[in-house]
């Protein structure tokens, strides 16, 4: 049986639901997800002066951390969160000088290394989801999917300045579709860095057992090395369009319409789903063939194996108007359901980290210009993402709705979306679960 994409978040609502596993409201947020996080915080290097510092940082980080997934959207209101709950707060730490104000929470993330400060969260993340998974028996019998894509920081840039006008921050991202975590968050300064950048990032991840999709700028011969070339085990669903310009040619020109034919004539290269929504029918096409042999190029690309033809076609129920879209891919893989389910999944870095950032962290409306400052605040929102993301199963509903409850009743609500988020806990509800029906 051909492997399939690894899913532990599904695996997970499915087990929740399963079980009818529910939140606590007994729950405390003074538990082992809170003590792992003051330790991430206390390996973040400090490059202030000691002896001179009022605010620890550790102290600092939690408020953040707490602040963010509150609803807290900027420096002001993570500052106003602090003062608001210091008496809280000291249940976890001391803050014997009270809490800083905004300026300082500014100055300080932009002291802080945000290569050191991701790769901490990642370790965070990944810990916590490890742990979860190891609570409730999911197993990574699955292949990991990882997407590459940029995004740009709209608030950070200005028409006028004290050096002239300076664009918008651009960021290289590079997500964990399956686990739901961002691995890499690289400046990029202009789009065009972006291919270097993701070179960079790919050669320090390992990417074994992995599928790695990107957009067709990155879809380069050095790249899919990275990812699939000797030694790196991983395999590539790359998109393909005119900036290769005479290589899509000839695969448009092999994808005619009786090749099309033949290829679903033999159903194994060929996938056909059928989606209805808001008055449009779409139906998903997926050709897949492995006769790469015509194709002189071949042997500069690592490990082609195979093109994709994705043909969207939607019908229009009000208007009865059709409208077809036809894109190509380059693949590593074979497997026509496994690429097909590659190319889905690349819209996670899309629908899951940039839209909820956008729409449900408002990352587009920060308008830090530090640099340091802004990646380190933006690398909490994805942090504070990927925890509601998890908690979502139990919560049953929106990311900004679970952060407009947090900020209604603070206590209560941390202590049940941190608290779902410990093994230990969820360990026992399983136990507990399983007995219930043992005696039913």
């Amino acid at each position: 049986m051909a492997k399939k994409i690894s899913n532990p978040f599904l695996e997970f609502a499915d087990i929740i639901k399963s079980h009818g596993l529910e939140c606590s409201e007994s729950l405390s947020p003074s538990n082992k997800v809170v003590k792992r996080f003051i330790r991430l915080a206390k390996e973040v290097p400090d490059v202030r002066i000691q002896g001179m510092i009022d605010y620890p940082l550790k102290e600092i980080l939690l408020i953040a951390f707490f602040a963010v997934l509150s609803g807290a959207e900027r420096w002001t209101e993570v500052a106003m969160f602090g003062v608001k709950r210091e008496r809280w707060l000291s249940k976890f730490l001391k803050y014997k000088n009270g809490t800083p104000s905004h300026d300082t929470f500014r100055r300080v993330f932009s002291l802080i290394s945000p290569t050191i400060f991701q790769e901490l969260i990642v370790d965070f993340l990944m810990d916590n989801m490890n742990r979860i998974k190891a609570s409730l028996g999911i197993e990574d019998k699955g292949i990991r999917l990882i997407n590459i894509d940029g995004k740009q920081a709209r608030g950070t840039g200005r028409k006028s300045g004290k050096d002239g006008p300076f664009p918008n921050l651009q960021i290289l991202n590079i997500y964990d579709a399956s686990n739901r975590i961002c691995l890499v968050m690289k400046d990029i300064g202009s789009k065009t860095n972006e291919i270097p950048a993701a070179q960079a990032a790919l050669e320090l991840l390992n990417v074994k057992g992995s599928i790695v999709t990107c957009d067709a700028l990155n879809t380069q011969k050095a790249t899919m090395a990275l990812v699939a070339g000797k030694g790196r085990g991983g395999d590539y669903v790359a998109a393909l369009k005119k900036n290769h310009h005479t290589f899509y040619e000839e695969v448009d020109l092999y994808f005619s319409p009786e090749k099309k034919k033949e290829i679903k004539k033999n159903k194994t290269g060929f996938i056909t789903s059928l989606d209805k929504a808001h008055s449009k029918v779409e139906r998903r096409n997926f050709y897949v063939t492995d006769n790469v042999r015509w194709f002189q190029g071949r042997g500069e690309w690592a490990k082609l194996r195979a093109f994709v033809c994705y043909e969207k076609i939607i019908h229009d129920t009000q208007t009865g108007i059709d409208s077809c879209e036809i894109r190509y891919f380059i693949s590593s893989v074979t497997d026509a359901e496994l690429c097909a389910e590659a190319i889905r999944g690349h819209w996670a870095i899309e629908n899951i980290l940039h839209w909820h950032l956008d729409v449900s962290f408002a990352d587009d409306a920060d308008m830090t210009t530090d640099r340091n400052a802004y990646y380190n605040f933006t690398a909490m929102r994805r942090m504070a993402l990927t925890m509601c993301k998890i908690s979502q199963s139990f919560m049953k509903c929106s990311v900004k709705s679970m952060r407009w409850l947090i900020g209604i009743d603070h206590m209560q609500m941390l202590g049940e979306i941190l608290g779902t988020l410990d093994d230990s806990y969820l360990e026992q509800a399983l136990r507990a679960a399983n007995e219930k029906k043992a005696k039913a």
